[in-house]
C-alpha cells in the first residue's frame, strides 16, 4: 500500500490508460533514496497488470507484458548489461527486425561475435524490439536505480524512449537525486517529495508499533517525510528508546539527508550481525551480481558456509531464492560495503577474481573477474593492466565507449610504463569523447604527456580534443590544437586528415590570420591534399581554387559491403574516417564555388553513407549541408526536414557547435517563408551560443537570416544593419561575399547606394574566382541595381540568362523582382507585368511569403488587380516534415519498416504518419501516393 501518492499514481495511470489507446510515453521518476520510487514502479506492474486483464509479468505477445531491468552500481562498467537484462525475455523478437538493426542488437547483447558499428542504429534498435514485443498490444518496461545502468544501455534506452509515439509502449525510469552515474534528458519528469504529514501518521501507525510519543516525534524529525527512513530507522532503536527513555533516538552527526541516517540505520544492524555473515554480505556487495553460487564460492574463502546468509536473510537484509541473493534495498549494500575497513574490501574483490578464475569473454565473466583484479589492486601490476586493456578493447568493439574508456583509465593507473600510460589515457579520452563525456575528456587530456605518443595515437587524440573543443570551447582554440599536432606529427599518413579538420576549424573561426596558418603547412604538391588546397584556396578567393573543383557523387551509388565510401574522384580512399571527412571538405567548397547542385548530390551522398553505414557522427554535419544545398536549390521545406532531424541528432549527442549551424538554417528558413517569430528564436539562440564561443561563421549565418527577414518585409535599413554586421563576422574574403548580394540589395533600396560599394566589389571577386554561372548571375543582378540605368536591362537579361543555367528558382524570382520593379519606374508596365507575375508564382509555389507579398504590392502599382495566394495548391504543404518524409518513402515503394529504419521511427509510428497524411492529402490508399507525388513536383518545379 502506498501512502500519500495519489498525484504520483495519476500520473502513472495516465499513462497506461493511453497506452491501451495506443499512444506510447515514458516518465522519469526521481528523488532522494528511500523515498519511494521503487514503490511507485510496483504500483504502476500492479496497475499495468489489472488494466491488461492480468496478463502482468508474463503477458502473452499480444500485450500485457512488462520488461524489467535494474542498474547495478558493481556493473556500471559492463556495456549492454542493463539492456540484455530488460530484453532478454523477447530475444526471439530479434530476427523480426530489419537486418542492420537486428545484427547490431545481437552484437551489442553479445550473442555474436561481430562489432558493433554504430551505437546509433542499437537505439534504433531497441525501438524496434520494443514495438516487435508488443506486437499491436501494450508494453510495460520498468528501469530502476537508472543512475546506475550502464552507459551504454542507458544511451540505447533513452535514445528509444524519446522517440515512442505510437507503439502502446511505456519505459517509466527511476533515479535517485544526487548520484553518481549516467543523467537522462529530455524526457518529462516527476519529483518525489516527501510525505505529508497526513501520510507520515498514517504509515507510522499502520507499519510501525510501540514507539512512545517522544521517540515517534525525534523519528518525523529525522526523516523528513522519507517513507523508508520512516520505517527503518526504528529498527536501530533500542527497546529503551523505543519506550522514550533517556537518549530516545542517538543519530550520528553530520548526516543531514535522510538517505545517510537510513544508510547509518543499516550499518547499525550489519553490526551485530555474525563475522562469517558480514563477510558473505561484504562479498555480495562487492560483486552485486545476484549470483548466489559465485557469493558462496568467494565466500568459502573465509570460511563461511551458506548456513552463516541466514541471520542476513532473518533480519530481511538480503533476499534468497534458489540461484540468486538480492539486497532489500540498494542502501543496504552501500552500508555493506562502505562499513568494511580497506583490507577487507580489497580481500572480496581478490576472493572473487579467484572464483572467476579460468571465465571467458563469452558471457562478460572474464571481464567482472578484470574489474575485480583492477579492484584489488592497490599498486602497479603490468598483467592486471593488460587485463583492464582487453576488458576496454571488448566493450569498444561493442560499442561501449563509456565503459571502455573507464577501463584505459584503470589500466594507465595500472601501469607504470609512462609510454603505456600516455597511450592508455589517450584511448580512454578518445573514448570518453565517443560516448559524449566531454567533461571527462577533458580531465583525462590534461592528465596525458603527449611526447610519449606515437603520430597515428597524437592525431587521433588531437583530434577528438578538436571535437570537444568545438563543442565546450571555440574553433579558434581547435584548430590550434590541430595544427600543435601537425607540427609534432610531420608528414605522415595521418597529416591529411589533422589538417582538413583544421580548414574546417579556421572557417568556422572566420578568421583569415588561423586559416593562412593552416595553409601555410599544406604541402604544395603532395597527394592528398587535393581537397583541403583547394578549400583553403576558396576562402582566401585565390585564382587556383576551382582547380580541385569537386565532383558530383552518382546519385545511384550504393554501400553493398560497407567496405568503402560511395563517389567518385576526390572521395575513393580505402579509410572510411578519411572519405567522411573529403565527403564533407568537398561539399564546403562546392558551396563556396557556387556549384550548389553538387553540394546536394555530394550532401545526398554523405546522408546516404551514414546512414547505410551506422555512422552518426557524421549525420548531422551531412543533414547540415543538405540542408544548406537544399536552400540553396529552393527546396525549402525538405530543407525544414533535414535541418530539423540534423538538430535532433546533435542535440541527442551534444554537439552543439553544429546545433549552432543548425538553428542558423532554421533561422534563415524561417525568414523566407516570414515567420517572424521562429526566425528570432532560431537566430537568437545560435547567436548566443555563437558569441559565446566564437563561432563566427554561425553567427554571420544567423545575423543573415534577420537580415534577411527584414529585407523580405521590406525594411531596408534594417535589414542593411543586421547584413553589414552579418559581414563583419568573417575576415575570409569568400565568407564576405557570400551576403553581398543581400547587402547591396539593402543597401540600394536604403537609399545609400555607397554602402553597396564595398560589397559588390567583393561579389565580383568571388564570381571571378567561382567562374559559375549562379556567381555571375548574382554579380549580374547587383551591377543592374548600382550602375547606370541605361545598362541596367542588359545586366538583368544576363543575370535571367545565367539563372536559367543554375536551377535556383528563388534566386531567379528574386533577380524577376528586382526587374520587374525597374520596368515599372520605367513605365513599360505590360513587361513589369510579365516578369512580376513569373516572381509571384515561384515565390508563392515556395512558400516565401514576404517575397511574395513584395511582388503583389509590386504588380497592383502596375494596374493589374491580384487576389491572394495564387500558387498552385501544392498538398505537400499541407504536411509536417515528419509526415512528409515519410510520404516520400512510401511513395517510392519503401515499406514500413524500411522507413522506420531509414528515419529510426518503429513501423506503428511510420503506419500512424500515413494515416494522418492520407485524409490532408485528399487520398485514401499509398498506391496514389506516387501520382499525387508527381503532380506536386511538377507544381514545384
Amino acid at each position: 500500500m502506498l501512502y500519500g501518492r495519489g498525484t504520483e499514481q495519476d500520473r502513472i495511470e495516465q499513462l497506461l490508460a493511453r497506452a491501451r489507446e495506443g499512444m506510447s510515453g515514458a516518465l522519469l521518476i526521481h528523488g532522494e533514496a528511500g523515498i519511494g520510487k521503487t514503490a511507485l514502479l510496483g504500483y504502476a506492474v500492479e496497475a499495468y497488470g489489472a488494466g491488461a486483464g492480468g496478463a502482468g509479468a508474463g503477458g502473452a505477445d499480444g500485450g500485457g507484458r512488462v520488461l524489467r531491468t535494474v542498474g547495478i552500481e558493481s556493473e556500471m562498467e559492463l556495456p549492454f548489461g542493463g539492456l540484455h537484462q530488460l530484453l532478454r525475455p523477447v530475444s526471439h523478437h530479434f530476427d523480426e527486425l530489419p537486418t542492420p538493426q537486428a545484427a547490431a542488437l545481437k552484437a551489442a547483447l553479445g550473442l555474436t561475435g561481430e562489432p558493433v558499428r554504430d551505437r546509433f542504429t542499437v537505439g534504433a534498435a531497441v525501438l524496434a524490439a520494443l514495438t516487435a514485443a508488443a506486437g499491436g498490444g501494450t508494453m510495460l518496461c520498468v528501469v530502476d536505480d537508472a543512475q546506475w545502468l550502464d552507459q551504454a544501455s542507458l544511451d540505447a534506452l533513452t535514445f528509444a524512449a524519446r522517440r515512442l509515439h505510437t507503439e502502446g509502449v511505456v519505459i517509466l525510469f527511476a533515479v535517485r537525486d544526487g548520484a553518481q552515474g549516467g543523467r537522462i534528458t529530455g524526457l518529462p519528469t516527476l519529483r518525489i517529495a516527501g510525505l505529508d504529514a497526513a501520510a507520515v501518521d498514517a504509515l507510522l501507525t499502520d507499519r510501525i508499533a510501540g514507539l512512545s510519543p517522544y521517540a515517534r516525534g525525534r523519528i518525523v524529525e529525522q526523516a523528513q517525510g522519507n517513507p523508508l527512513a520512516l520505517i527503518e530507522l526504528p529498527t536501530a532503536l533500542t527497546a529503551e528508546q523505543h519506550a522514550g527513555r533517556p537518549n530516545p533516538v542517538t543519530l550520528p552527526p553530520g548526516l543531514a539527508s535522510p538517505a545517510g541516517r537510513i544508510q547509518e540505520s543499516f550499518q547499525e544492524q550489519i553490526r551485530r550481525l555474525p563475522e562469517t555473515t558480514r563477510a558473505m554480505l561484504l562479498v555480495a556487495a562487492a560483486d552485486d551480481t545476484g549470483g548466489l553460487d559465485l557469493v558462496l564460492r568467494a565466500s568459502a574463502r573465509f570460511g563461511a558456509t551458506p548456513e552463516d546468509l541466514e541471520p542476513a536473510e532473518r533480519a530481511t537484509l538480503v533476499i534468497l531464492t534458489e540461484h540468486a541473493l538480492a539486497f532489500r534495498h540498494p542502501l543496504i549494500r552501500s552500508a555493506t560495503y562502505q562499513d568494511a575497513a580497506l583490507a577487507r574490501r580489497l580481500a572480496a574483490h581478490r576472493a572473487l577474481a579467484d572464483a572467476l578464475d579460468g571465465a571467458t569473454a563469452a558471457d562478460g565473466a572474464a571481464d567482472r573477474r578484470a574489474w575485480h583484479l583492477s579492484a584489488a589492486t592497490t599498486g602497479t601490476d603490468e598483467a592486471v593492466a593488460d587485463e583492464m586493456a582487453g576488458v576496454a578493447r571488448r566493450a569498444g568493439g561493442r560499442q561501449g565507449t563509456a565503459a571502455a574508456s573507464a577501463a584505459y583509465e584503470r589500466a594507465a593507473q595500472l601501469t607504470a610504463d609512462p609510454a603505456r600510460r600516455a597511450r592508455f589515457l589517450a584511448a580512454a579520452a578518445i573514448t570518453s569523447a565517443e560516448a559524449g563525456q566531454f567533461h571527462r575528456t577533458a580531465g583525462l587530456s590534461d592528465r596525458i604527456n603527449a611526447l610519449a605518443l606515437d603520430p597515428a595515437t597524437l592525431a587521433d587524440f588531437a583530434r577528438v580534443r578538436a571535437v570537444v573543443e568545438l563543442d565546450r570551447g571555440t574553433p579558434g582554440e581547435a584548430t590550434r590544437i590541430l595544427l600543435a599536432c601537425a607540427d609534432r606529427i610531420g608528414p605522415t599518413g595521418d597529416l591529411p586528415v589533422v589538417l582538413a579538420e583544421a580548414v574546417q576549424t579556421a572557417h568556422s573561426a572566420g578568421d583569415p590570420d588561423l586559416l593562412a596558418e593552416v595553409e601555410s603547412r599544406i604541402p604544395a604538391a603532395a597527394p592528398g591534399y587535393t581537397l583541403t588546397r583547394a578549400l583553403a584556396e576558396a576562402l582566401a578567393l585565390s585564382p587556383d581554387a576551382t582547380q580541385a573543383r569537386p565532383e558530383p557523387a552518382r546519385p545511384d551509388a550504393t554501400v553493398p559491403d560497407g567496405s568503402g565510401p560511395v563517389g567518385t574522384g576526390p572521395y575513393e580512399t580505402g579509410s572510411e574516417d578519411v572519405a567522411f571527412a573529403e565527403r564533407a571538405t568537398a561539399g564546403v567548397l562546392a558551396q563556396l564555388l557556387a556549384d550548389h547542385v553538387t553540394a546536394y548530390e555530394t550532401a545526398a551522398a554523405h546522408v546516404r553513407e551514414c546512414r547505410a553505414l551506422d555512422v552518426v557522427g557524421w549525420l548531422h554535419t551531412a543533414l547540415h549541408q543538405l540542408a544548406e544545398a537544399q536552400l540553396a536549390l529552393g527546396r525549402f521545406r525538405e530543407a525544414r526536414a533535414a535541418a530539423e532531424e540534423g538538430l535532433g541528432v546533435a542535440e541527442e549527442f551534444g554537439r552543439h557547435h553544429r546545433g549552432t549551424y543548425l538553428r542558423a538554417t532554421l533561422a534563415t528558413l524561417a525568414a523566407l517563408r516570414g515567420d517572424q517569430d521562429a526566425c528570432a528564436a532560431f537566430a537568437g539562440a545560435a547567436l548566443e551560443r555563437a558569441d559565446g564561443h566564437g563561432i563566427a561563421l554561425a553567427a554571420a549565418h544567423a545575423q543573415r537570416a534577420l537580415g534577411l527577414l527584414e529585407l523580405g518585409l521590406g525594411q531596408a535599413e534594417s535589414a542593411l544593419a543586421y547584413l553589414e554586421a552579418a559581414s563583419a563576422r568573417v575576415g575570409q574574403p569568400a565568407l564576405a561575399a557570400w551576403a553581398a548580394p543581400d547587402l547591396v540589395e539593402a543597401a540600394v533600396r536604403a537609399g545609400q547606394p555607397d554602402r553597396a560599394a564595398e560589397p559588390l566589389a567583393r561579389l565580383a571577386d568571388w564570381a571571378a574566382v567561382a567562374r559559375h554561372p549562379t556567381a555571375t548571375a548574382l554579380l549580374r543582378r547587383c551591377q543592374a541595381l548600382t550602375g547606370p540605368d541605361d545598362q541596367a536591362e542588359r545586366h538583368f537579361s544576363e543575370a535571367l540568362a545565367l539563372h536559367d543555367e543554375a536551377q535556383l528558382p528563388f534566386e531567379r524570382a528574386r533577380t524577376e523582382l528586382l526587374y520587374g520593379e525597374w520596368l515599372r519606374r520605367e513605365r513599360r508596365r505590360t513587361d513589369a507585368r510579365r516578369t512580376l507575375r513569373a516572381a509571384l508564382e515561384t515565390f508563392e509555389e515556395l512558400g516565401a511569403e514576404p517575397w511574395a507579398a513584395r511582388a503583389r504590392t509590386e504588380l497592383q502599382a502596375t494596374g493589374e488587380q491580384v487576389s491572394g495566394n495564387e500558387a498552385t495548391n501544392v498538398p505537400l504543404r499541407r504536411l509536417s516534415p515528419q509526415e512528409r518524409e515519410v510520404v516520400r518513402l512510401a511513395a517510392a515503394g519503401a515499406t514500413n519498416r524500411e522507413i522506420g529504419t531509414t528515419l529510426f521511427l518503429s513501423p506503428r509510428t511510420v503506419g500512424h504518419h500515413l494515416y494522418r497524411a492520407f485524409p490532408k492529402l485528399g487520398i485514401t490508399s499509398r498506391t496514389e501516393l506516387p501520382g499525387l507525388l508527381d503532380r506536386a513536383d511538377d507544381a514545384e518545379d
